[in-house]
């Protein structure tokens, strides 16, 4: 049985045994009432964790995929715990340890008697020299800690300077769109993973490539002609099973068959290119012709060798550690200050009760246990609706049990419910009130009123004559919808969508397409 990958999250923490096993034992000071108490806290929490552990472990011999998950989930619990003991009065911070190093030891002897071609694994006895590591500057033993090559992932890039010049731009300017990359990630996670797993692709490739191209917006698009989560290339995505799917829907914006076409794509060019993720990195972004052809010409050299490198575009050469940094710091959060929120995002699904739009929607549901809401986990659930458009009534929406809770809740009937369609069916022109008389004219007085022609005999103004309703027509561009123009042009949406012979509840439209701007105001 493989070495379950959570066990070398140990390293950080087993550097630290020889600094506490010198602690003097003046930790035995007398400790007040209120830190006992603390301390038996944090005894039972230890405790907690090891029981969580052990049952990760007995998930990862059954290869069950929650035991790695699991595994990490308790080791940082064990971290949290090791944190708090530092900081608490009379904790024994080596007491700790030993617990963190009798688990791995049990796991490395199981280990060790399942399988003796394997040879003996001791992951305590690393053959680092602990006490090099303690003489170590700081910056240096900071470093080393930092590059800790806990995961498979690890192993197969470089951390270098210029994959650390990448973490530092997603941990300053750019940490806001990492931290909502990360949540979008979290919600279409079911849809796309398992083909990546499928494919023994690493996990953190798929988010680092997902936070570099579309920060996690599924409707993502650039001037080039890229599209989707991954901003997969017309042609590119067709050789996969992407594009137009013959209802006006483009796949490139469907999570699931983005993640299987991705994992295709991957796999592929690792097939191709030696399993070097660096130069399948390339061949993503800066095509995977060049990159054949380098590596063709350089096949014993790798990404980062000069003459290599310099053969790529400064965009590719700027993609390639940005990716590879997003990556590194989904895996390693802790040891960068970094806290990705926490998530709800178990599947669900929910039926409209009545007919709906995500707008409406997102007002009705709220943000309760978000910063931004669900409007974007919706349109990354259900990318075939646009925002504006109305979702017939017993459509099955995609959500998590989160939303299908809250639309049960709050959307179905009630005071929120009510104030989220009057919102949404609100008309700024309702607001304007219209008077073409200014002042009042009396009986008889035949006073003009500027601009207002009157009749000699009662001096009330004539009845205007109705003009000729003039309809024009309008090209539709890039990224319009029928809503859309419905809103820039002041026109009824179904009405419209009749003038034009568009079908409910899509009214597709596509770009140059002409339509009759029928009954609209502007």
């Amino acid at each position: 049985m493989p070495c379950p990958q959570f066990l070398f999250r140990a390293w950080p923490l087993l550097v630290m045994l020889p600094l506490v096993s010198v602690a003097p034992s003046a930790l035995a000071q007398r400790v007040s009432a209120r830190d006992k108490e603390a301390l038996e806290v944090l005894d039972q929490r230890m405790a907690a964790a090891e029981k969580r552990y052990r049952d990760a472990l007995v998930l990862s011999a059954n290869s069950d995929p929650k035991g790695t998950a699991e595994g990490d989930a308790a080791l940082e619990d064990m971290e949290d715990v090791m944190d708090a003991c530092l900081k608490q009065r009379g904790c024994q911070v080596h007491t700790m340890l030993t617990a963190y190093k009798r688990l791995l030891k049990q796991n490395v002897d199981a280990e060790a008697s399942a399988s003796d071609e394997e040879g003996e694994v001791d992951l305590l006895d690393d053959g680092t020299d602990h006490a090099a590591t303690i003489a170590m500057p700081e910056a240096a033993r900071a470093a080393r800690l930092l590059n800790d090559q806990r995961h498979a992932f690890d192993k197969m890039v470089q951390y270098n300077p210029a994959v650390q010049a990448g973490i530092r731009r997603w941990l300053t300017d750019m940490r806001v769109s990492l931290i909502t990359s990360y949540e979008n990630y979290q919600y279409v996670r079911p849809l796309m993973w398992p083909s990546w797993e499928k494919h023994g692709l690493p996990e953190a490739l798929l988010f680092g490539i997902m936070a570099k191209e579309s920060n996690g917006r599924v409707h993502a698009s650039s001037r080039a002609g890229a599209a989707g989560l991954m901003q997969f290339m017309p042609a590119t995505g067709r050789r996969f099973g992407l594009g137009p799917d013959g209802t006006g829907f483009d796949t490139r914006f469907d999570p699931t068959a983005v993640g299987m076409a991705s994992a295709e794509y991957l796999d592929e060019r690792m097939g191709t290119l030696n399993k070097s993720i660096e130069l399948s990195l390339a061949a993503y972004n800066g095509g995977e012709g060049r990159a054949q052809r380098v590596y063709n010409q350089f096949a014993d050299r790798n990404f980062w060798d000069e003459v290599v490198y310099n053969q790529f575009p400064g965009e590719t050469k700027d993609y390639v550690p940005m990716v590879i940094a997003a990556a590194w710091l989904f895996l390693h959060p802790k040891q960068y200050g970094l806290e990705f929120p926490k998530v709800d995002a178990q599947p669900a699904a929910f039926q409209l009760a009545k007919s709906a739009s995500i707008y409406e929607l997102t007002i009705c549901l709220g943000n309760g246990g978000t910063r931004d809401g669900y409007m974007r986990a919706l349109r990354n659930l259900n990318p075939r609706y646009e925002p504006d458009q109305w979702i017939p009534a017993g459509t099955q929406m995609k959500a998590t049990a989160k939303i299908a809770t809250l639309y049960n809740r709050n959307c179905i009937s009630g005071p929120r419910a009510d104030l989220a369609r009057t919102l949404i069916t609100a008309n700024v022109e309702s607001a304007i009130v219209r008077n073409p008389l200014v002042g009042s004219v009396a009986v008889g007085d035949v006073t003009p009123v500027p601009g207002v022609p009157t009749t000699v005999a009662t001096g009330e103004p004539k009845p205007a004559k109705p003009k000729a309703e003039q309809v024009r027509d309008y090209r539709v561009a890039r990224g319009d919808t029928l809503g859309k123009i419905a809103q820039k042009f002041r026109c009824e949406v179904k009405e419209l969508a009749r003038a034009n012979g568009l079908r409910a509840p899509g009214y597709s439209v596509r770009p140059g397409q002409e339509i009759k701007l029928q009954g609209c105001k502007k």
